[in-house]
């Protein structure tokens, strides 16, 4: 199977805080964890022990849709967070994804060639 991986891939384009950034992939993490801890266990009891996660950017909303439309092509789990609205974003705002934890070799034919936040 590989290594399991999890990439959480955040939207550039709303000038959030760095705190607002890791409190919304914070989110992600724990969303798209217990997703597959549900869906597909044994990634989940793989992924555990060592809980590699890679963060990457997007310019917005466009491109998000479209790495999260290649994760549903691919049959990958993902999460999408939609910020609250109490701080700095309107209510409903979607801010990031997460994609796995799901084997890497998967994963990478999504987000291999974006650039790490």
């Amino acid at each position: 199977m590989g290594d399991i991986k999890q990439v959480i891939v955040v939207r550039t384009d709303l000038d959030m805080g760095k705190g607002k950034i890791a409190a919304q992939v914070g989110h992600a993490c724990v969303m798209g964890a217990e997703h597959v801890r549900k869906s597909h266990p044994e990634w989940y009891k793989e992924w555990w022990a060592g809980q590699e996660k890679v963060v990457v950017k997007v310019s917005g909303i466009k491109e998000l849709q479209e790495v999260k439309k290649h994760a549903i092509d691919l049959n990958l789990p993902w999460s999408e967070v939609s910020d609250a609205g109490h701080t700095q974003l309107a209510p409903g705002t979607t801010t990031c994804i997460s994609i796995g934890p799901a084997p890497e070799n998967l994963i990478d034919k999504i987000t291999g060639n974006l650039k790490l936040l």
